[in-house]
């Protein structure tokens, strides 16, 4: 039980430091024209983790396999926040 509370304590700090991240990109200089594609970056990598983590904690309730699901919600903020820098980076 106590190794599953810090997973999930491990989970939500990649999470809030993804999104930390994240506001880098919100933050950084505008361009003039924006396109479509860095939309979509900066709306990943500001909700994706947040994203991630309630559909980890989703598939944790369904499945009751907790310490998996948080292992597989800190792979999934990861991957968001990697997709987000690449689709919209400053």
């Amino acid at each position: 039980m106590f190794t599953v509370v810090v997973a999930w304590l491990a989970v939500v700090a990649v999470c809030v430091a993804a999104v930390l991240f994240g506001q880098t990109a919100r933050t950084a200089p505008r361009r003039r024209r924006r396109r479509t594609r860095a939309r979509v970056g900066l709306f990943v990598s500001l909700s994706g983790p947040w994203l991630a983590v309630l559909g980890a904690a989703g598939a944790g309730a369904v499945t009751g396999a907790w310490l998996t699901a948080a292992a597989a919600g800190a792979c999934g903020v990861v991957l968001a926040a990697v997709l987000g820098l690449a689709m919209h980076p400053h």
